[in-house]
């Protein structure tokens, strides 16, 4: 069995929003996306360490990285060597208590409004780019008392299973789990709902060959 279930993006209450993804709302930070963000103003929304990394990635080619949290800070949610980068980092500005109320654009986005929670006030910003770094959610309530998860709800596989996680999923065989294995023998996981993928339609797919091969070795054991 392979399990491929993927995951789902957190996503604000915006009502256009699926209307701008891939073409201006992103929900990861790569080299593809920092080219298109050469020399801009770009936002990055969250206060994780995803959202840390990928600001400080992208300030490297935008003009402008605004961070916007809903919260008073960083501390509680972000390593502190990340909230050193940025603090450090001129071209990256937070923006606390703020989040985005409404996108706008034809095909593309071309227009951002954020609203500061504490006052109240918006403002309507010329943003062509928003990075929506605030996690995601795997879908794998079904699967709650069948395999190891992590403490974040994605399927733990391969060395990433410890002897705790097999002895509580009674591994029988002398072997350990396979590269994509779960903690029950002869299932594995691939793509967005295995912790540790980097959540890319390339990495999904290559793991679903290797995934394959795993099974055509179980098959002959």
């Amino acid at each position: 069995m392979i399990i491929a279930t993927g995951a789902e993006y957190r996503r604000p209450a915006l009502a256009n929003l699926s209307q701008f993804e891939g073409a201006g709302v992103y929900y990861t930070a790569m080299p593809m996306e920092a080219q298109l963000c050469i020399g801009e103003d770009i936002i990055v929304i969250g206060g994780g360490n995803s959202a840390g990394q990928a600001a400080v990635f992208l300030a490297q080619t935008a003009k402008r990285v605004h961070m916007l949290v809903r919260g008073d800070g960083l501390a509680a949610t972000m390593s502190r060597y990340l909230i050193r980068r940025i603090e450090d980092n001129p071209a990256i500005v937070l923006r606390t208590h703020t989040q985005i109320v409404a996108l706008d654009g034809n095909g593309h986005l071309e227009r951002v409004q954020w609203r500061d929670d504490r006052t109240g006030d918006v403002e309507t910003k010329d943003i062509r780019h928003v990075f929506l770094m605030t996690g995601a959610v795997p879908n794998t309530g079904w699967l709650a008392g069948c395999v190891a998860l992590d403490d974040k709800g994605f399927i733990k596989t391969g060395q990433d299973l410890s002897q705790a996680d097999l002895a509580a999923a009674r591994w029988s065989l002398t072997r350990p789990p396979y590269l994509l294995e779960t903690s029950r023998p002869g299932v594995f996981a691939v793509g967005d709902v295995r912790g540790g993928n980097i959540k890319r339609v390339a990495s999904a797919v290559g793991e679903g060959s290797i995934a394959v091969a795993f099974v055509h070795q179980v098959l002959q054991q």
